[in-house]
Formats: C-alpha cells, sequence, structure tokens
C-alpha cells in the first residue's frame, strides 16, 4: 500500500493531476482512495489531493505520505509531518527547502522549465505525473495509453504534447533519481472496477431506480450530482432543471410526484433548511418525494467544502408539527447506489418523502468500487398502490377516497385528469376525501394513518448493520463515510472489536441495535459533530448505557483510521490489541 499526495495553490490543476494516477492504477488492477483538502474558493489558498493506492479495497484516507509531490513551498512546510522517511519531489522553480529537523528525501525536477520548453506551462502537472509514475515503479505505457485516450478529441498536437510531458517526466526521475526508487506495489488484482464517488453512485442509482426528474439549485458538496444526470439523463429521457433556488426544487419535486413521476433534489445543510416546510407538505398530502442531502459543516455557511456529519436530528426533526420523514443512510459509495434506488421504491410505496443523507466525504471522495456493485439491469422496482382509470370510472357517483383509512396507513392514489380521479392535494388537515377538516377524531385518525407507514419501512428496511464476532469485546458504531474508516481501523484491532453502521435513522431501528449491541463490553459512537447526534439518538430510545462511550471530531477534517484505533485501545484490556 502507497500514499501519494500532490499539492499546490488551488485553481493550478491539482485535481486533475490526481485523478489521472488514481484513474490509471484503478485501470492496472490497483484499489485506489482519493482525499482532497480545498478551501471555498475558485482560486487561490492551499489545496492538496492524496491518493492511496493499494491491493486490497481502501475506504479512507490515512495519516501517512509516502511521497510528495510540492509544487510550491507551503506544501512541504503543511505537509511535511506526514513523510516519515517518505520522499519529497519539488519544483526547482521556487527554491524548495526542507524544514529543520523534517525526516523526508528532497528530490527536484525542473517541472516548470520542463513544462515551458515543451510549450505550455500547463503542462507541468503532466510532468509531474510521469513523475509520480516513476516513483512509485508503474509503467509509463499505462499513463501514455491513457493521456492519449484522455486528449485525443483535442487534436494531435495536444496529445504529443502531453504524451511528451508524462515520458519526460517519467525519464528525467530514471535518469536522476534511479537508487532511490525503493517503493514497489504487490502485484495488482484482476477486476472490473470503476473510480467513483457517492454523488455518482445515488445519480446512477437514481436512473436504475426509475428517476427521469432532478430539480435543484447547485450547492457544494451535492452539485456533482445535478451535473452526473445532466450527463446521463439524455440516455434514458430524463431531465434536469435548474431552479431559482432550494424552495421552488423541492416544491417542483412534490408537482411531479403528485403527477405520478419519479422526482428528486439535492441539496447540504442550508438548502435542507429552506426546504423544511416543503417536506411537511409532502408528508401530510402523501406524496412521493426524494431528498437527498450531502452534509457539510455549519451552522449557516458553515465551512462548504468540510466534512461533518451534523443535520441529523434537523432531518428527523426540522420543521413544524409531527411530520413523517424517511431517512437513509448509505455508509458506502455502493450502499449510495443501493439507497437512491431504494429511495424512490419506498416514496411511492408509501407516499412519503425520503431523505438520502451522506456526507461530504462519501459524496465528494473517489474510490474503487466493483462495477457488478452497481448493476442496473438487477435492480427491483416497486410500484405504489395507485387505481387504474378503469378502477375509478367503476366508482360511478361515489366519492374518491384518496386518503381512506387502511390497516397500514397506505390509500390507494390517483393521477392528476383521470375521471372520478382527485384533484386536490393540501397541507390543511383533510378527511378521507381530500377535503379540509379539524374534526378531533379525523386530525388523530390521519396523523395514526401517516405515522404507521413508518411501521411499514421498518419491516422490510434493515436499518442497522453489523461486522464482526457474536460476543465483541468492543463494538465501533457509524454512520455514512466514517463506516470505511471503521472498517479500515478493525484491521489494526484483534478480532473481539466489531462494527455497527446505520442504514436508517427514521424509522429508527431500535430493536435491532439492541440486539447487535447487547453482547458487546464496550460500544464507541464515533460520529463528527459536536452534539453527539447519533448518541443522542439512541439514548432517545433507550439504547443507552454505562458501556457506551463517543469519540466526536468536528474540525472539518474525516477520521484518520489510526486516530480510531488509539481511541479504542483505550477501552481495550491489553490483550485485545496488537
Amino acid at each position: 500500500m502507497l500514499a501519494w499526495k500532490i499539492g499546490g495553490d488551488q485553481g493550478e490543476g491539482i485535481d486533475s493531476t490526481g485523478d489521472v494516477l488514481a484513474t490509471v492504477a484503478n485501470r492496472m488492477g490497483y484499489y485506489v482512495y482519493g482525499y482532497k483538502h480545498f478551501s471555498s474558493r475558485i482560486r487561490g489558498g492551499h489545496t492538496n489531493y492524496k491518493v492511496r493506492i493499494a491491493t486490497s479495497r481502501v475506504e479512507a484516507t490515512t495519516r501517512r505520505t509516502d511521497i510528495l509531490v510540492a509544487l510550491n513551498q507551503e506544501t512541504i512546510d503543511r505537509n511535511v509531518h506526514e513523510l516519515e522517511g517518505g520522499l519529497i519531489l519539488a519544483d526547482e522553480s521556487f527554491s524548495p527547502v526542507l524544514p529543520e529537523g523534517a525526516d523526508a528525501h528532497l528530490l527536484t525536477l525542473p517541472l516548470t522549465n520542463i513544462a515551458r520548453s515543451l510549450g505550455s506551462i500547463m503542462m507541468r502537472n503532466m510532468v509531474a505525473v510521469g513523475a509520480s509514475a516513476a516513483l512509485i515503479q508503474l509503467p509509463l505505457d499505462a499513463f501514455v495509453d491513457y493521456v492519449t485516450v484522455k486528449f485525443e478529441k483535442k487534436g494531435e498536437a495536444v496529445v504529443n504534447a502531453n504524451r511528451e510531458a508524462v515520458t519526460t517526466g517519467y525519464q528525467r526521475v530514471i535518469d536522476e533519481y534511479r537508487a532511490l526508487l525503493t517503493f514497489k506495489l504487490g502485484d495488482p488484482s484482476r477486476g472490473d472496477r470503476l473510480v467513483i464517488t457517492g454523488n455518482d453512485a445515488i445519480a446512477l442509482g437514481a436512473i436504475a431506480g426509475g428517476c427521469r426528474l432532478m430539480y435543484g439549485y447547485p450547492i457544494t458538496p451535492a452539485t456533482e450530482i445535478m451535473e452526473a444526470l445532466v450527463r446521463w439523463f439524455p440516455s434514458v429521457g430524463g431531465a434536469v432543471v435548474q431552479m431559482e433556488d432550494e424552495l421552488g426544487s423541492i416544491t417542483a419535486v412534490i408537482g411531479a410526484g403528485f403527477a405520478g413521476a419519479r422526482a428528486m433534489t439535492s441539496s447540504s445543510g442550508p438548502g435542507i433548511s429552506l426546504m423544511q416546510e416543503a417536506m411537511g407538505l409532502a408528508s401530510v398530502a402523501e406524496i412521493p418525494a426524494v431528498i437527498v442531502d450531502t452534509q457539510r459543516g455549519g451552522p449557516s455557511t458553515g465551512m462548504p467544502t468540510k466534512q461533518e456529519q451534523s443535520d441529523l436530528l434537523a432531518l428527523l426533526h426540522g420543521g413544524h408539527g409531527d411530520t413523517l420523514r424517511v431517512v437513509l443512510t448509505p455508509g458506502s459509495v455502493e450502499e449510495c447506489f443501493e439507497d437512491a434506488v431504494e429511495a424512490f421504491n419506498l416514496a411511492e410505496q408509501f407516499q412519503t418523502p425520503v431523505i438520502i443523507a451522506t456526507d461530504l466525504s462519501l459524496a465528494l471522495w473517489k474510490q474503487s468500487v466493483e462495477r457488478k456493485s452497481l448493476n442496473g439491469p438487477n435492480v427491483s422496482i416497486r410500484k405504489g398502490s395507485t387505481l387504474s382509470p378503469e378502477d375509478l370510472l367503476a366508482l360511478g357517483e361515489n366519492v374518491f377516497q384518496r386518503y381512506q383509512f387502511s390497516p397500514d396507513g397506505i390509500s390507494p392514489r390517483s393521477l392528476p385528469g383521470e375521471k372520478n380521479g382527485q384533484y386536490l392535494a393540501t397541507g390543511v388537515e383533510h378527511g378521507p376525501s381530500g377535503k379540509v377538516s379539524e374534526d378531533p377524531a379525523n386530525r388523530e385518525r390521519m396523523m395514526n394513518k401517516r405515522l404507521t407507514k413508518l411501521l411499514g419501512v421498518a419491516a422490510i428496511r434493515d436499518g442497522f448493520r453489523y461486522e464482526g464476532p457474536d460476543h465483541p469485546e468492543l463494538i465501533l458504531v457509524g454512520i455514512g463515510s466514517t463506516v470505511g474508516i471503521l472498517r479500515e481501523a478493525l484491521h489494526h484491532l484483534r478480532g473481539q472489536v466489531g462494527l455497527g453502521w446505520f442504514r436508517t435513522l427514521s424509522p429508527f431501528p431500535v430493536d435491532r441495535v439492541q440486539s447487535v449491541l447487547a453482547p458487546a463490553k464496550h460500544i464507541m459512537v464515533v460520529e463528527q459533530n459536536a452534539l453527539g447526534q447519533i448518541r443522542q439518538l439512541m439514548a432517545a430510545h433507550g439504547v443507552s448505557d454505562d458501556r457506551f462511550t463517543s469519540y466526536l471530531k468536528y474540525d472539518g477534517v474525516p477520521f484518520l483510521p489510526e486516530e480510531v484505533v488509539t481511541r479504542a485501545m483505550s477501552l481495550l484490556s491489553p490483550v485485545e490489541v496488537h
């Protein structure tokens, strides 16, 4: 396993450089995971991109860096502490120096001058790619072939320039630093893998789940869902509409759902706050709607480009009144795909809003995923209870009871425009026919009707997953992107440590959680917020005792597996740790 990082000023093509390395390594058969540090601005300020390359699955970043490519002195100063004897490849143009006491080997190449000699300083990053490939001892041909295909639409001159840039960087390292080429990855494994993000997986899952309309407003870190669907929807007859704001987005989704279409929106914390009242409308009017919340640092504008998991209580309880919410919480890229499909099934089957809660790390960081795990043709689509035009005509003079009471809380619906069907949808409390009613008995029955749907969701949804021994010394509990971090931490702890993660927050899987956690001596809830929101929810449902402890982080930086291991070791007896 190896960790490579490139750093420089934001706007200098750092992302594209890391993407090239990650994509080529993945195509060779290695697993990759990419983590980006970037600021909430277009240009300027330090940014870096770290790519882990391994022979087995990786789902988290790590503390150590083996190779650092530095395009300015700030990159060295900020990141040298991660090297621990590793290599720094720096551009000669800024006269790089190692800070005093640094444990690293400094290598220099005239990256800027080489690029300039090839016709454009923009080639510097491709020179760095070639140099990095040589340092990691990956074959040059794989990178030359990639840039050939990548730039072929821009013409032969551009292709040749990029090929020469990669080749020159590679050869200069071989010529000048051959003795330092000691990194050696294991043999790659065969497989058909994609390098994608959670946002990509949600977009693919939405398409597989029958979604054909997306209404949204750009916001970090959710925008990529909209951008992905803009690229992919035309092939299936779908459409993306950029609305004037989040209020327009959610109400358009509700309108589409009322008309019988599978529609969605995506946003982050500030946008979700604006959608809360309309979510209540979808709930009380019993209209399908799918909303994705890619959580980021808050409150207010907060830290738009930083990791956090602090919207959980808002997703469950935000807005006014007792609102029915189904909240799904995928813990991997594969689960993002699964939950996107299932969100549309649940929304239509139970005629209610369904929220998919991810977070910035899960949404944006690329990683290797088996293609077969995102298998749209094998997806099952469940339709909701809808009366046919023939059923409606058979009603004759009888009034269609759109909101008729039923044991499972689900009433058949009609689509607008059908004879004898329902034309009224209101956020005011109503009776079975849809007409406004403030009768106390009706109000109570209608509230119970809507809330009963949660029991149906709970019956078909595994809301809490577990990996590990039957009688663990310690169970690590997480949600979202922390699940991959906890899974990696388990590799450094003995077998009496298990992993539990939430797949659903509403309905809260209280029985399953209690059952899984019952045998554990210690339980550590790991989450990225200041208030311990998952722990609060567990306690509110009676899942709390002196075995529980919280591990919280809310500085905008993801947990590292090493940090989790250190904290876990403080709970375990010495014989349980190696």
